[in-house]
C-alpha cells in the first residue's frame, strides 16, 4: 500500500500531470511568400472566391515558458494552414507533439458544445424596456430548434416574439476564437525564447498586371506593372515583408485535401408550433462572406496608399516598388516594406516600370497548309525584345495587359491580351485583339491552272499604311514537302510567311500541299 501510495505522489508531481498552457497570441513579426496557383493559366485572372496558390508563412513569436512540460498555443495562424507542413523551432525542449485545433468558436458550436449545461437566458421587454435573466438548460443543439429548459417549462429559442439572447458562463473545452496550432514542449528550465514558426497554407494567390501606354508615334511604349496578391484567409498579416514567387514547382501534395480547414458550422434556427397555432420568427439569415463580392466591388483593390481603378496608369512618382532577386531557377519579387496583406483582400505594390520601350506591330494568323476559308481576321501582335538594348531585359512574369494609345488629350483601351512568363532575352508578342483591317484568304484549286492539291494565301491591307503580316503553318518535317514551304523561315516553330502589305494593297501566296500518308 506505501508503494502504491509513494507511485501516486510521484505522478502526481511528475511533468505531465502539472503541465500548463501558454498562448502565444499574435506573432511579434510575419513574413509571407506567395505561390501562384500552379493550375492557373499563364496569365488568367485571379478569382477572389476561389484562390488555389499558397504561401509559406514563418511568424517569429516571444514566448515565456514554464519549467516542465507545456502547452503552447499558437493563435491566429492562417485558417488555411496545412498543419504537417508546420515547423517549429527555438523551444529548448524541442517540440513533443503538435495537434491543430479545428474547433473554431461559432454561435452554433457554441451552443453545442453547452448542450446539457446551464446557461442564463437574458429578456428584454418591448414596451419598458426592462431587462430580465434566469437560468435554463440547453436540451437540444443546433440543429434545427433550440430547446432551452427553464423553471416554467420549455421554450424555443427566439420564437416567443420577445427580444432573446443567451449569456453562457465560460468557453467549451476544445473551441477557440482563432484557429490555433499547439504543440507540446518540455523545458529544463522557465525561461524566455525567441520562437519561430513556418508553415505552409492555402488560399493565397497572386499575378501581374501589366498597363502599356503608345507614344504619339507608335513606335515605343511605356510598360508598367502591378503586383497584386491575393488572400482569401480571415486572418490579416500585419506589416509583414511580403514576397511573390514566380515560376513552375512540382508540386505532388493535395494541399486542399491536407488544409483541414477550421469548420464553423451556421446556426438555424426553426420554432415548433406555439399553443395558439402560430409559428414564431426565425431571425434573418446571415450576411454573405466578404469574399463573395460582386463584380463591381472586385474593380477596385487596396493599393499601398491609395485606392486606383483597375486600369488607371500611374503617372505619379512610384513610393514603392518590388525588386527581383534570383531563386534558383525561380524568381522572387519582394516588397521592400513592411505591408499588411488583409483578410479577404487584394494587395497592389509597383512591379514594373520601363519607358520608352521599342515595339513593332504585327498582323498575324496560324493556320494547318490544307486550310481553306474567306475574310478571315488576324491576331494583332505588339512585339517587344526582352533586351537591355531594347529598354527591357527583366524577368517578365505572366499576367493581364491592358494597352492604351493617345486620341487627343486622353489616353484610350485599344486592347486587352495575354502575357506568359519570359525570361531575359526573349521575344515578347502581345495578342491584344484581332483586325477587321487586315484579312487572309486560303483557296484550294484556284481555276484554270491549279490542280486540286494547289493553295493560294492572299492578304489584303485595308490600312491608309503598310503592315507587316506573318502566316504560320502547322506542320510535321517531311521530306516530300512543297519546297515553296520548305523554304520558309521557322519562327516559334512554325514555318512562317513573312511579308509587308502596302497600303490598301493585297499580296499572294502559292504552294501544293498533300497530307502525309
Amino acid at each position: 500500500m506505501r508503494r502504491w501510495l509513494l507511485l501516486l505522489l510521484m505522478l502526481a508531481a511528475s511533468p505531465a500531470a502539472a503541465q500548463s498552457v501558454v498562448t502565444s497570441v499574435a506573432p511579434d513579426a510575419v513574413a509571407v511568400s506567395v505561390f501562384r496557383d500552379p493550375g492557373r493559366s499563364e496569365g488568367g485572372e485571379i478569382e477572389p472566391g476561389w484562390l488555389n496558390g499558397f504561401a509559406l508563412i514563418s511568424e517569429t513569436r516571444t514566448i515565456d515558458l514554464p519549467a516542465g512540460e507545456s502547452v503552447i498555443r499558437f493563435e491566429g495562424v492562417a485558417e488555411g494552414m496545412i498543419a504537417v507542413s508546420a515547423i517549429v523551432t527555438g523551444l529548448p525542449g524541442g517540440v513533443v507533439q503538435k495537434n491543430r485545433d479545428a474547433a473554431l468558436l461559432s454561435p452554433a458550436s457554441l451552443l453545442d458544445g453547452s448542450l446539457g449545461n446551464r446557461v442564463h437566458i437574458r429578456r428584454t421587454d418591448r414596451a419598458t424596456g426592462r431587462v430580465s435573466e434566469e437560468e435554463a438548460i440547453i436540451r437540444s443543439g443546433p440543429q434545427g430548434a433550440v430547446v432551452l429548459q427553464t423553471a416554467a417549462g420549455f421554450e424555443s429559442l427566439r420564437c416567443t416574439g420577445l427580444p432573446k439572447s443567451i449569456v453562457y458562463d465560460g468557453l467549451p473545452a476544445g473551441l477557440t476564437a482563432k484557429p490555433t496550432l499547439s504543440v507540446t514542449t518540455r523545458s529544463p528550465a522557465a525561461q524566455r525564447a525567441a520562437v519561430t514558426l513556418t508553415y505552409l497554407a492555402t488560399g493565397f494567390d497572386w499575378a501581374s498586371n501589366y498597363v502599356a501606354r503608345v507614344a504619339a508615334d507608335g513606335r515605343t511604349l511605356d510598360l508598367f506593372a502591378w503586383l497584386t496578391v491575393a488572400n482569401s484567409n480571415a486572418e490579416s498579416f500585419a506589416d509583414a515583408r511580403l514576397a511573390a514567387i514566380a515560376g513552375t514547382l512540382n508540386k505532388v501534395s493535395d494541399f486542399k485535401a491536407l488544409a483541414d480547414v477550421p469548420q464553423a458550422p451556421p446556426l438555424r434556427l426553426s420554432c415548433f408550433p406555439l399553443g395558439t397555432g402560430r409559428y414564431g420568427t426565425p431571425p434573418p439569415p446571415p450576411a454573405p462572406p466578404p469574399m463573395m463580392m460582386s463584380a463591381a466591388d472586385a474593380s477596385e483593390i487596396v493599393v499601398t496608399g491609395s485606392r486606383i481603378a483597375r486600369y488607371e496608369f500611374m503617372s505619379a512618382p512610384i513610393a514603392v516598388m518590388a525588386s527581383q532577386e534570383d531563386l534558383g531557377d525561380l524568381k522572387l519579387y519582394r516588397v521592400p516594406v513592411p505591408v499588411t496583406v488583409a483578410a479577404n483582400g487584394q494587395k497592389q505594390v509597383a512591379l514594373l516600370i520601363k519607358d520608352r520601350v521599342p515595339f513593332k506591330t504585327i498582323y498575324r494568323l496560324r493556320s494547318s497548309p490544307d486550310d481553306r476559308f474567306e475574310s478571315m481576321e488576324t491576331e494583332r501582335v505588339l512585339r517587344m525584345e526582352n533586351k537591355e538594348v531594347a529598354r527591357l531585359g527583366v524577368p517578365l512574369p505572366s499576367g493581364q495587359v491592358a494597352v492604351f494609345a493617345p486620341r487627343g488629350n486622353e489616353s484610350l483601351l485599344v486592347g486587352e491580351g495575354l502575357v506568359r512568363d519570359h525570361a531575359v532575352g526573349e521575344k515578347v508578342d502581345l495578342v491584344i485583339g484581332e483586325s477587321s483591317q487586315v484579312r487572309v484568304d486560303i483557296a484550294r484549286g484556284v481555276a484554270p491552272k491549279m490542280a486540286d492539291n494547289d493553295y493560294r494565301v492572299t492578304v489584303t491591307n485595308a490600312n491608309p499604311f503598310a503592315v507587316d503580316f506573318e502566316l504560320g503553318f502547322y506542320v510535321d518535317p517531311d521530306p516530300k514537302l512543297d519546297k515553296r514551304l520548305r523554304k520558309l523561315p521557322r519562327r516559334d516553330g512554325l514555318l512562317t510567311w513573312a511579308i509587308r502589305v502596302p497600303a490598301n494593297d493585297s499580296r499572294s501566296f502559292d504552294y501544293r500541299f498533300v497530307e502525309p500518308e
